[in-house]
């Protein structure tokens, strides 16, 4: 290990149990107060990434992303995005694995500024109750981003996709536009590593999908827009890197 990822790890899991410590007073306050202080957690992420892995960041399409309620689908390849897309929108409302609530502190607060666990293993009933639940967070307020990512887990960089079939019932269940986000962080922070690249991850936000689709074309061309856009993206960082590229699993296809 480098002696910048190791920084760079040694920081972030620092920062990360101070930043939960001092958030303690938000249990308190309103949850947009929280939603702040989580949305700063993401831009102070960015930043150590930059300043002390050597990791930069170039968002395109900032424009793409459109007022009020909306369904983000993002390509999933390493922990990264799980922290900076969250600086990206206004009252972000993430899907994640039930597990993850049980964490000290973590969970707690993920409960408090209501994200959305949800049990994998538990079946149609459970992907309803999920919709249900998302439906009221779009509703609320002026309105939320439900962030999930279609895959269900991360793929490492250049894997062949596998778009899981919640995000169509979910697509179909809010009736709101659906954001694709195309990314190569997975070449500079592989998933299930502490070993980090210096580069620059890129984070393409496409145009948005309407929200009348009919499900199997809404499917169709969300997986052919991102796998398109997340492919293009991975030339460009393969190139940045050269010589230190990772090798890649052969695409299907």
């Amino acid at each position: 290990m480098t002696l910048r990822s190791l920084a760079l790890n040694v920081v972030l899991y620092i920062s990360l149990v101070a930043y939960m410590l001092l958030a303690l007073p938000t249990f308190f306050l309103p949850r947009r107060a929280l939603m702040a202080y989580i949305r700063s957690w993401g831009r102070y992420f960015v930043w150590i990434c930059r300043v002390i892995g050597g990791i930069g960041l170039e968002v395109r399409g900032r424009e793409n992303i459109p007022p009020g309620p909306l369904l983000v689908a993002s390509k999933h390849q390493s922990i990264w995005e799980t922290f900076a897309l969250i600086g990206l929108f206004d009252d972000p409302c993430f899907i994640l694995k039930r597990e993850l609530t049980w964490i000290p502190l973590f969970g707690q607060y993920a409960l408090k500024s209501r994200m959305l666990p949800v049990d994998r293993r538990g079946g149609p009933a459970v992907l309803r109750q999920l919709n249900d639940k998302a439906r009221d967070e779009i509703r609320h307020d002026k309105g939320r981003q439900i962030l999930l990512f279609p895959e269900g887990t991360r793929r490492a960089a250049g894997a062949p996709p596998n778009y899981r079939h919640g995000i169509s019932h979910i697509y179909e269940r809010l009736g709101v536009p659906c954001l694709p986000i195309a990314l190569n962080s997975g070449l500079f922070w592989p998933r299930r590593s502490l070993q980090h690249r210096q580069g620059t991850i890129l984070v393409e936000i496409l145009p948005p999908l309407p929200p009348d689709m009919p499900r199997e074309e809404f499917a169709a061309v969300l997986q052919a827009r991102i796998e398109e856009a997340s492919d293009r993206l991975l030339a460009e960082g393969l190139a940045e890197l050269g010589a230190n590229a990772p090798i890649l699993p052969a695409r299907a296809g």
